[in-house]
């Protein structure tokens, strides 16, 4: 049975006191009781005082990135051991600005994959066209190329730590807006494209995440649909009234 997932992708917001602050008042509004799994990303720097803020919660911490090396000369990077040692077990991986604006190519996220899944750690895979894509109606083309170049050479038993996220891009900020039928539609494809793959059993059991600007007042209608499994959110994720209402929604 595949799990219901709400992850909140803070970015590049919050310093250490700001998080301290959102922490709290996650810990006082979430539900002690609830459907979903509940993971929140900070920055690499608050990870640590994260999970140990969150220790007897249920609120999980995730990394937003991770390097594919074990170590070595890569200033700036951090490595999964790293992560493992501070007790962050899930990393985020292939999110849409890590390829838009540093770069960062199917080949280079399988690498970060292989890296992440070799430390016991959960990948939250994300993928998703961007709007010249959907104009072109080469929409299904791109997500299935992202899925078979960036993850599909992971063998079958390291499918239970993979969570996939699809990130319509182009209803990010750019006015668009994604109906919650799109996103079935896509969620449905993505879902067909790992049962053609891997077989019907891991393509059941594969929690598929919606990442294109849930919020608390469409949260509710998504998560509706049969092949939405939950949601990595982005700004909703940094009011704290706001995450809670869309972890309610599932």
């Amino acid at each position: 049975m595949r799990k219901k997932i709400v992850a909140g992708n803070w970015k590049m917001h919050k310093n250490a006191e700001q998080t301290e602050d959102l922490l709290n008042e996650l810990i006082a509004k979430m539900p002690t009781e609830t459907d979903a799994q509940v993971i929140v990303a900070p920055t690499f720097v608050n990870l640590a005082s994260a999970v140990d803020h969150l220790e007897f919660t249920n609120i999980d911490v995730a990394a937003q990135n991770v390097h594919q090396a074990e170590a070595g000369a890569f200033t700036g990077e951090i490595s999964a051991d790293m992560l493992k040692s501070v007790g962050v077990n899930t990393v985020i991986l292939g999110h849409s600005e890590r390829r838009a604006i540093f770069h960062e190519t199917d080949a280079l996220i399988a690498n970060k994959v292989d890296t992440a899944l070799e430390h016991d750690m959960t990948v939250i895979f994300c993928f998703g066209e961007e709007l010249k894509d959907r104009q072109s109606k080469s929409h299904f083309n791109i997500v299935e190329n992202q899925l078979k170049d960036g993850l599909f050479h992971i063998q079958a038993n390291q499918w239970e730590n993979v969570v996939l996220a699809y990130e319509p891009v182009w209803a990010i900020g750019t006015g668009e807006t994604a109906s919650p039928e799109q996103a079935q539609e896509m969620h449905e494809f993505i879902r067909q494209t790992v049962r053609t793959a891997f077989g019907i059993e891991i393509a059941d059991n594969v929690s598929i995440l919606y990442g294109g600007s849930v919020k608390p007042d469409n949260a509710k209608e998504i998560f509706s649909k049969p092949d939405v499994d939950g949601g990595l959110i982005g700004g909703a994720a940094l009011k704290a009234e706001d995450f809670v209402a869309i972890v309610k929604a599932i």
